[in-house]
């Protein structure tokens, strides 16, 4: 089932995240699964939004490409929420 992933990122940046997405495009338009990303400045720091086609999917995406790239001290709170239709 699809599902919506909030991450809420205390502390980064726009530069920080710009500094991942730049490494990290190519392989994030490539990644199984993965149906949307996008993000946006937050109060206390940046926010991710994303929509893929199975929390398992999603996982082990981040596990292997986003988790080992993230800054000392920054450190992503995801929520999920299964979706009832993603097109």
């Amino acid at each position: 089932m699809a599902v919506l992933i909030v991450a809420e990122i205390k502390g980064q940046t726009a530069e920080g995240y710009d500094h991942m997405i730049a490494d990290m495009g190519p392989i994030i338009r490539e990644a199984p699964g993965r149906l949307m990303h996008a993000s946006h400045a937050a109060e206390d720091g940046w926010r991710v939004i994303e929509v893929w086609e199975s929390k398992e999917l999603a996982n082990e995406w981040f596990a292997k490409f986003v988790a080992p790239r993230l800054p000392p001290g920054i450190r992503p709170r995801r929520t999920f929420q299964e979706l009832h239709l993603a097109l």
